[in-house]
């Protein structure tokens, strides 16, 4: 499928009207969600006025690009995407995975470029929020930029993780860690039902995130499957066992503390 990348230029002519909002910050469904922090009424307020509008993107869109410089923040409303980065003979490495609550494109703020891409794995909806008033809420709302901090190091702990996968653990355990990982990152945000997951994967975006081949991946998978651990479908894969994937990868699990947001 070709991507689709979405300039300056074309954010802005999506995202100047906010009356046509469809989800308002004080009505924002991630707030029911137990995973996630509330936010107190200054909060919301301020969050109202720094949010611009909605971006919704198709699955294959490129949201954020490597080396852009982009005038917006944005916070993952509903659908899967992924972060990559990619070799100039065009190998892909995915580094991680944004699912409903996530900010993306603080880098390319704070740093003035994006070190990787960002891609919507599904169809995404995005709460797109103004760079130039990021300075006004570390000033005014210290509890928010403290969140913000909080967000960033998650991210470094999460990239500490699929690291460890990649160098040291067997191709067994790096693919029930990555499954194991995101069936309890989308059940925080309430994307689990009946203890199953379908996520939209394919078994190359596996193989890209584990720096395995498409053979050894698919090798590898089907020990998983054969297990009763997951199973392929026609447009992704769902987890089925849960506890059998956390014993395979040794992993502990992610903490139950709820987490900020923006």
């Amino acid at each position: 499928m070709a991507t689709r990348r979405l300039d300056n230029n074309s954010l802005a002519a999506g995202m100047t009207s906010t009356a046509t909002r469809q989800f308002p910050c004080d009505k924002c469904p991630l707030q029911g969600l137990s995973h996630l922090q509330k936010h107190e009424k200054e909060e919301i307020a301020f969050l109202s006025g720094f949010k611009t509008g909605e971006l919704v993107a198709d699955a294959g869109t490129t949201v954020l690009v490597e080396g852009a410089n982009s005038a917006h923040l944005f916070t993952v409303l509903s659908g899967w995407g992924f972060r990559y980065k990619t070799l100039e003979d065009g190998r892909r490495q995915i580094l991680n995975y944004v699912l409903p609550g996530d900010l993306i494109g603080l880098q390319g703020t704070l740093m003035k470029e994006m070190s990787h891409s960002i891609e919507a794995l599904s169809p995404m909806i995005l709460c797109v929020f103004q760079r130039d008033k990021l300075p006004a809420l570390f000033r005014n709302f210290p509890n928010l930029a403290y969140d913000i901090t909080w967000i960033a190091s998650r991210e470094e702990q999460m990239l500490d993780e699929i690291l460890l996968s990649v160098g040291r653990r067997t191709a067994l355990e790096r693919a029930a860690y990555l499954f194991a990982f995101l069936f309890q990152r989308a059940q925080s945000v309430g994307m689990v039902k009946n203890n199953k997951l379908t996520m939209p994967l394919t078994q190359q975006h596996v193989a890209d995130t584990l720096g395995l081949s498409i053979v050894h991946t698919n090798k590898t998978l089907k020990k998983l499957a054969a297990r009763g651990a997951l199973r392929w479908l026609d447009r992704g894969c769902e987890i089925v066992d849960e506890d059998l994937l956390l014993e395979v990868s040794k992993w502990q699990g992610l903490p139950e503390t709820p987490r900020p947001y923006i």
